[in-house]
């Protein structure tokens, strides 16, 4: 049995959206150790006295959607008074002992695939600052945070994963820098293989930014080999915090095509071999 815990707050003001993204995010973590969600318990912070009721009831609509696609039970819930809406799932899932996926495993030899593009962070704050319309990222990004990692987990527990982690809020070099430290190994990423959502990498360039980049960027400085050329937008990326990000897999090179392969056929298609995993020191090139 596994439990995990997590909430967010809105990344969009449009509530359904947030709700499904807030619940995608929430049941991620138990598909990030290769388990399955059973059920859900609601977490909600709501300024019952500022907004409408009918906005959390859109909140809860989503998460419940998300819940229920993933084949799970929501079985109730706690709510407080807030200044902020906050919402997120208590989720509890099953994985089998000798199965359990963890982040420290990850073997030199090994190859990095990612599922999810990257960049979500900036553009929900662009949103917010006006330089990017939410009519811009509602076709192409939010379908991709709101997906669920269940298809994903259940192509690649088909093949030998050694390690696997969510991209969360430590963004991609963060994750990785864990990985790498868990696993006692060198991470080396290939930037240009790197996905970016859209208008991500342009948003840095007018000068958007996240309050979760500079503390990002301090976590890895002291572990980051950067070895090709990147303008100050672009170093920027890297650090970007994602919400309901991709999954990171860690698994032998000889089966990473084939893991591609599977994760296209089951509708995974941004899925792409980002990186490979090597001998020393536990430090994150990036090439």
């Amino acid at each position: 049995m596994v439990n995990t815990i997590d909430f967010i707050t809105p990344p969009v003001d449009d509530p359904y959206w947030f709700g499904q993204i807030a619940a995608a995010n929430s049941i991620s973590d138990v598909y990030s150790m290769g388990g399955r969600p059973l059920t859900a318990l609601n977490v909600v912070m709501f300024p019952a006295k500022k907004l409408d009721m009918g906005v959390l009831k859109e909140i809860l609509r989503g998460g419940n959607d998300k819940v229920l696609e993933a084949g799970a039970s929501l079985v109730g819930g706690h709510s407080v008074e807030d200044d902020e809406p906050k919402y997120g799932l208590c989720v509890n899932g099953v994985v089998h002992p000798d199965k359990i996926l963890t982040n420290d495993s990850a073997r030199p030899g090994d190859v990095l695939i990612l599922t999810k593009p990257l960049g979500s962070g900036v553009l929900f704050n662009a949103v917010r600052s006006g330089k990017l319309s939410f009519a811009e990222i509602e076709r192409e990004v939010l379908p991709s945070l709101a997906a669920l990692n269940g298809p994903a987990i259940e192509a690649a527990l088909s093949f030998d994963i050694h390690a696997c982690t969510d991209i969360t809020g430590f963004g991609i070099i963060g994750h990785a820098l864990e990985m790498a430290t868990g696993s006692s190994v060198q991470i080396s990423l290939r930037y240009k293989a790197l996905p970016f959502y859209p208008a991500a990498l342009d948003m840095y360039k007018k000068g958007e930014n996240t309050g979760s980049n500079r503390p990002n960027q301090q976590l890895v400085e002291t572990h980051l080999d950067l070895r090709v050329s990147l303008t100050p937008a672009e170093k920027e990326l890297l650090y970007d915090p994602q919400t309901s990000g991709g999954l990171l897999l860690s698994l032998p090179a000889d089966q990473s095509e084939e893991l591609l392969q599977s994760l296209t056929a089951c509708g995974v298609r941004a899925s792409v071999k980002i990186g490979e995993v090597g001998e020393g020191k536990p430090v994150i090139v990036v090439e």
